[in-house]
């Protein structure tokens, strides 16, 4: 990384800037200026970040659609990354209504244009909620993409019901650890997939079954599933649809052949009553206040793998592009 850059006048804070696409290792630690609440928004002090695999998404501009969707067709529009955050309330811009200086809040910015991985942020009063006062700031930054990313793919596109079958596919991961807890707390049945190293943890985070991927094939099984959500591995979707019922919804989010699964699953919805569907979380303030009822009951908790120092978001970056992960990786400040 390079030397902090000084920046004159004004209130100064660290940050990690991208000023091109490109590998971690593009990014750079600098001084800049400590932004201003504007009207409707919040400046937070932040305590802590997490990582997201949309961090090295938009960082490396893969895929392409990255360049025309908004971030810089030939270099980066947003200069900092990360979007979850867990801080204190400094100061309020006009017409704020929700919250004031000295609140602990946590929240997903990501439409808000990012801006995590920094010693402040000013954002949308809409991107957060209350900080549950049993956690940590370290365990609240882990949960809001994540943990609302896998509301949404259980309950809102995969339509899940108490007492049905749910399969969590990368359910060590961070939506997958989430989706397990969420999916129990919902009432379903619900088995886990991932590695030998991770079946016992999986198995704590409430999972009923689960099954270690090096050693067997999910779908290979002769278990049926009304609902799979996949957020790793490389199972096609005519392999997953032999292991759905016959209106059961396969959700994914990630893999190593999206864009064939995306198109194989548009058939089979097409052709089918099962329901195969891609989908792109987006940040909701009421949805991540639910989530954090549930943390309050104690019917859900953040799984943090380790914590990097603000200085080394390259290398947490770098980490958790490896895809091993237990959970999220965490920036403290």
């Amino acid at each position: 990384m390079a030397a902090d850059l000084a920046v004159t006048g004004g209130t100064i804070m660290k940050a990690v800037v991208c000023h091109q696409y490109g590998s971690p290792d593009v990014l750079q630690v600098e001084e800049i200026e400590k932004p201003t609440p504007g009207d409707g928004e919040v400046l937070i002090k932040i305590h802590a970040a997490s990582t997201n695999p949309a961090d090295w998404h938009v960082l490396r501009a893969d895929p392409f659609i990255v360049r025309i969707s908004g971030f810089g067709l030939f270099k980066p529009k947003t200069k900092i990354l990360g979007a979850d955050i867990a801080g204190t309330v400094e100061a309020v811009g006009q017409n704020v209504k929700q919250f004031k200086a000295g609140d602990e809040v946590f929240g997903d910015i990501f439409e808000s244009g990012m801006g995590a991985f920094a010693e402040y942020v000013s954002t949308s009063e809409d991107a957060l909620v209350l900080k549950p006062a049993a956690l940590t700031f370290a365990q609240a930054a882990a949960v809001p993409l994540a943990a609302v990313t896998a509301l949404h793919a259980i309950r809102d596109h995969g339509k899940l019901q108490a007492g049905q079958k749910v399969l969590i596919n990368g359910a060590s991961g961070g939506v997958g650890s989430f989706a397990v807890q969420i999916a129990k707390a919902l009432g379903a049945e619900v088995t886990g997939v991932t590695s030998t190293r991770n079946v016992e943890m999986v198995r704590s985070l409430g999972a009923d079954h689960v099954i270690d991927y090096t050693r067997e094939d999910f779908t290979a099984g002769e278990k049926v599933y009304d609902l799979i959500i996949g957020t790793a591995g490389s199972s096609s979707a005519f392999e997953v649809k032999r292991v759905l019922s016959p209106d059961g919804h396969y959700v994914f989010i990630g893999g190593a052949d999206f864009p064939g699964t995306f198109v194989a699953g548009l058939w089979i919805s097409m052709t089918s009553k099962q329901k195969m569907i891609s989908m792109i979380n987006k940040a909701n303030q009421k949805d991540l206040g639910f989530i954090a009822e549930l943390i309050e009951a104690g019917k859900v908790t953040p799984l943090i793998d380790r914590s990097f120092p603000l200085i080394e978001v390259a290398d947490a970056i770098a980490y958790l592009e490896k895809g091993h992960a237990q959970g999220k990786v965490v920036i403290t400040m």
